[in-house]
C-alpha cells in the first residue's frame, strides 16, 4: 500500500464516520444519549485502553518480524560475499562453477525472489541456485589441507546463509492470523458505535466532527501501520528492498574485475538459467 492509497483510506473512513456522527447529532438530545457522562467516559476509556494495548502489542511483534527480515537480508548478502572468497581456496573447477552460481543466486534474490515476496507468492520454494551449489560441492574433491579447510568453511557458511534466507522470507508470509484481524476490526466497530452515543445536539458540528474524526484517524493510521509491518516487502515508502544483495553484486563484479577473472555466469541478469 503506497502513501496515496493509505491517505485515501484514512480520508474515506474519516468522512464516513464524521458524516454518521453529524447525522446522529441532528436527533440527539442535548448532552448526548448518556445521562451520566462520567460513567460513559469511563467505559469508553476501558474500550480505548484495551484496543490500544492489544494493537500496540501486535505492532511490536510485527515490527520485530520486520526487523528480522531486514537483518536476514543483510546477513544473507554478507555471507554470499564471504562465500565468493571461500570459493577461491577450493579446487579450480569447483571454484569457477561456484563463482558463477553465487552470482546467479544473488541475481535471483534481487529479481524473481524479491518480486515473489512482494506479492506474497514465494511460499516455501527454494532458491534453485542454492540446489545447484549443493550439487557442485557434492562433486568436489578437496585434496590439500587448504582445500579441505575451505570445504568445511563453505559448508558452515552455507548453513548460515540458509538460515539468513529463512529470516528474510519469514516476514513475507504475514505473521498476524485472521482471528486477530477480525478482533481488531470488531473492536474498531464497537468504538465507532459507542462514539455515536456521544452525539450532542447542544454542541457545534465542528466539535462533534473533531470528536469522531480524531479517533477514526488514529485507529486507521495504526491499523495501516500494522498492515505495513505485516507485509514489509514490495514497493513504496519504507518497504524492504534488496539493497544489501545489490551491493554484494556490485562488490562481486569489482572483485572479479580486479582479479581479472573471466566469469561464465550460467544465468541472465535476473538469475534465470540460460
Amino acid at each position: 500500500m503506497n502513501l496515496f492509497v493509505a491517505l485515501l483510506v484514512v480520508v474515506a473512513a474519516t468522512a464516513v464516520t464524521v458524516t454518521a456522527m453529524l447525522l446522529v447529532r441532528r436527533r440527539a438530545p442535548v448532552g448526548s444519549y448518556f445521562t451520566d457522562g462520567d460513567r460513559a467516559s469511563g467505559v469508553f476509556g476501558v474500550l480505548a485502553t484495551g484496543f490500544s494495548v492489544l494493537l500496540g502489542f501486535i505492532i511490536f511483534l510485527a515490527f520485530s518480524s520486520y526487523d528480522s527480515s531486514r537483518s536476514g537480508a543483510e546477513t544473507e548478502a554478507t555471507i554470499v560475499s564471504q562465500q565468493v572468497e571461500t570459493a577461491q581456496f577450493l579446487p579450480p573447477d569447483t571454484a569457477s562453477a561456484l563463482e558463477g552460481e553465487l552470482q546467479c543466486y544473488a541475481r535471483s534474490v534481487v529479481g524473481p525472489e524479491w518480486d515473489a515476496m512482494a506479492t506474497g507468492s514465494l511460499d516455501s520454494e527454494i532458491n534453485p541456485w542454492g540446489a545447484e551449489m549443493f550439487r557442485t560441492m557434492r562433486a568436489a574433491d578437496p585434496q590439500t589441507t587448504a582445500e579441505q579447510s575451505a570445504y568445511d568453511r563453505w559448508m558452515d557458511q552455507n548453513a548460515d546463509r540458509q538460515q539468513a534466507r529463512v529470516d528474510r522470507i519469514h516476514g513475507a508470509e504475514g505473521i498476524i492470523p485472521l482471528p486477530l484481524w477480525l478482533a481488531m476490526f470488531l473492536i474498531s466497530v464497537v468504538i465507532f458505535v459507542y462514539l455515536l452515543f456521544f452525539a450532542d445536539s447542544g454542541e457545534g458540528p465542528r466539535t462533534q466532527a473533531l470528536l469522531m474524526g480524531s479517533v477514526t484517524i488514529v485507529i486507521c493510521v495504526l491499523l495501516q501501520l500494522l498492515v505495513f509491518f505485516d507485509h514489509p516487502h514490495g514497493h513504496g515508502v519504507g518497504r524492504l528492498h534488496p539493497t544489501a544483495m545489490e551491493r554484494t553484486l556490485r562488490l562481486m563484479d569489482a572483485q572479479f574485475a580486479v582479479a581479472d577473472v573471466k566469469l561464465e555466469v550460467p544465468c541472465d541478469s535476473r538469475g534465470v538459467p540460460n
